[in-house]
This record gives structure tokens, sequence and C-alpha cells, in this order.
């Protein structure tokens, strides 16, 4: 069996089953599940410390009897278009992941997915948390550019599997506004300004966009005010959500990493999920 092994090193997520475990039922104390019914969501990607009570709060909303979770995640530039995993598993603490490589193939008969073949965090690091929530899930694992491909792959998404009466539900993976001297971006300056701008503006721009069914304005937003990291991703979730009637969504939570290390350099995060 061909598997895409873990990349990430233990100061993203632990290395062990039973860390893993006692990390995830920490975080699960204060993550208060309000729905069951989201076809689709948006976590961020940094490492289980910084983001992980988010992406559990998006897990624990999607609806029951999942088949296959596709994560769709980004780091690409405009013009990269889609990738996908082409392995048939994903190695995670508490065992290997089944890749839905069926979907896939069933998506390559419509748009174009070229094999991904580097390293990347904003799929691995959510292939533990939806192990341990969902046993018996199979993953497909997209990156998706921030052009309009994404809002494409939404709709091949929902198309795909209907065809194959898949009940699948798709994660968007995406970081907010890097600010700061780390990232070379300091258009507000330093201090309680550049944070409150940075997260009340910046990152509002774009989840606005997408809480209004506007992938299109999401993508621009992100593209011209550096509002997000993976936007390919997030528009992807929103386009398939549409696709499956969503006309809801919810903010779940949104906070920037200042909140758990202070510094001039910070990273907004957030969770947002769509109901049907």
């Amino acid at each position: 069996m061909n598997i895409r092994m873990r990349s990430l090193p233990p100061g993203w997520y632990p290395g062990t089953a039973s860390k893993a475990k006692t990390a995830i039922e920490q975080m699960l104390i204060s993550v208060k599940s309000m729905h069951n019914n989201a076809v689709a969501g948006i976590v961020p990607h940094a490492g289980w410390e910084f983001s992980g009570k988010i992406a559990l709060k998006v897990l624990k909303s999607l609806i029951y009897d999942i088949d296959t979770i596709i994560v769709v995640g980004g780091h690409l530039h405009r013009d990269e278009g889609v990738l996908g995993a082409y392995e048939e598993g994903y190695e995670t603490p508490f065992g290997i992941v089944k890749a839905d490589l069926e979907l896939l193939q069933a998506v390559k008969e419509s748009i174009t997915v070229k094999e991904d073949r580097y390293a990347d965090n904003t799929v691995e690091i959510q292939l533990p948390l939806i192990k341990y929530l969902f046993p018996d899930v199979n993953v497909l694992a997209l990156r998706a550019a921030p052009s309009e491909i994404s809002i494409l792959l939404g709709k091949t998404l929902a198309v795909s599997s209907e065809k194959l009466k898949k009940r699948i539900a798709v994660i968007g993976s995406t970081d907010l506004t890097h600010y700061g001297p780390n990232y070379g971006y300091l258009p507000k300056g330093t201090g309680e300004t550049a944070l409150k701008w940075a997260m009340e503006v910046n990152d509002r721009g774009f989840l606005d966009n997408l809480l209004a069914f506007n992938g299109k304005a999401a993508l621009v937003h992100a593209n011209e005010n550096h509002s997000a990291c993976s936007a390919g991703g997030a528009v992807t979730a929103l386009s398939y959500a549409m696709a499956k009637g969503s006309k809801r969504g919810v903010l779940l939570d949104h906070y920037s990493s200042n909140k758990i290390y202070p510094g001039e350099s910070f990273v907004g995060y957030a969770g947002l999920i769509y109901l049907v």
C-alpha cells in the first residue's frame, strides 16, 4: 500500500497515539458542539496549540454518516490549479487513513488534478483530528490555488460525489492575515492598533465575504489584502456548500496567535461552517 507519510515534526502535533489522544481530549473539554448538520467548513492549519480547538469545533459540527471528508489546503500561487495526493492512504498517530481514490478519479474526469508531491501542513495537520473523531472515514487530500479554479473544484466535488452516491463533507484549510516583521507585512505599524486592524478589518473582510457566500470577492480580498494564505481551500468549501444548497454560514471562532503568544508578529485563525 502506497502511503503518504507524516512530514511535520512533533511540535506541530504529537508523534504518538497516546500523546495525540491526550492532546485532543484536553482540547475537547472546552469544545462545545452546537451543530451537527454542516456539509462544509473552514479550519486553520497552524500547530494544534494554536488552532486545534477551532479545527475540532468545525469537525464536530459536520453531518453524520460521512463516507469521505475532503480536506482542501493551499499555499499555492494563483496559476497552480488543483493538486491531489495520489497515495492510497495517509499516516497519522492513530493509524492509516484510507484515501478515497475513487472520488479522486471521478474529479479528474472533470478537471485537471496534478499530483501533489510536496509535504504541506495545510492538509496534514487535520488528518489525526479526523482519524480520532471519524475512525472509519476516508479522506481525500487536495490543494487548490487562490483562483476561480477553487469555485469549479467545489462544484465538481458535489457532482462527483452525487454520481458515486457518496456522503461527503468538504473542509477548507486556511490561516488568515500573517502580520508583522516576521512576515514582512506591516501596513498599520505595530502594537494594539495593528492587531485590531488585522483582525477586525483585514481578517473580517475575507471572512465576511465567505459568510456572504461570495467566493469571487473572497478570492479578490485575499489576493489583494493578504488576508488568507490558502484562500483556494476556503472557497472550495464554500462552493461545495453552495452546490449542496447551504444558505447559512456560521463563524464559530476567530482569534489571533497573539492571544497565545503575544508579539509583534501574529497570524489570524478562524473556524466557519456551512449548514443545510
